[in-house]
């Protein structure tokens, strides 16, 4: 059975249509052990089949080490967007909910290659020198977590030193232990830095640069 109502799978048919380098989406998965690797799989296969311009492939956790260790994938479900080249951005768990959006904003920002940053905020982020880790953790009905995602990958695509997560926190539980989440989305930069909330462009590039600084 489609995970995908038509009406939905419509609407992203449209969103697709000016889509313009093609998208390779890697999904690591280990069906027997993860019980939502499954459902990622399908969806991310449906989401594929939408558009010739976009491919997929399956990976094993386990067995396909090389392309784990390559991409620095430590959980599952996990899925990497990649286009021409690996712009850092990261799926972990099932994008469901409001987080639809932010796979499909993904990929769109993939396919076009352009973060549709301010361009002080580009000029600010060529500046980098350190790597940054963006974890954005979220739940799927959190009305506001595709905002803090969006805004987390659209600063990976427009920098080679930044890796951004989407990390559905019922999923990983351990995380929301880890990182004490009790509001989402809940960011936290290179294991230093964390804050609540969706921050706008400015604030959110503030406390990136602070990370880089470190």
């Amino acid at each position: 059975m489609p995970l995908l109502p038509d009406k939905v799978r419509q609407q992203v048919e449209e969103g697709f249509k000016d889509l313009k380098e093609p998208v390779n989406l890697k999904v690591f998965t280990q069906e027997f052990e993860c019980p939502t690797c499954g459902e990622n799989h399908n969806l991310m296969d449906e989401v594929a089949k939408i558009s010739a311009k976009i491919s997929i492939e399956i990976y094993d956790f386990v067995a396909d080490e090389d392309e784990v260790e390559a991409y620095k994938i430590d959980k599952i479900p996990a899925t990497v967007v990649e286009g021409k080249e690996d712009y850092g951005i990261r799926f972990y768990g099932v994008p469901n909910g409001y987080e639809f959006t932010t796979l499909i904003e993904a990929i769109r920002m993939v396919s076009q290659g352009d973060s549709m940053l301010s361009p002080k905020t580009r000029k600010k982020l060529k500046s980098l020198s350190k790597p940054v880790h963006i974890q954005v953790l979220i739940t799927p009905t959190c009305p506001y977590c595709a905002s803090a995602v969006n805004m987390a990958h659209r600063m990976a695509v427009e920098s080679e030193l930044i890796t951004a997560d989407m990390i559905e926190t019922v999923e990983f539980p351990y995380l929301t232990n880890k990182y004490n989440v009790f509001a989402v989305p809940k960011v936290v930069i290179n294991e230093t830095i964390e804050f609540d909330g969706a921050l706008p462009e400015s604030d959110f590039l503030k406390h990136v640069m602070k990370a880089g600084e470190q």
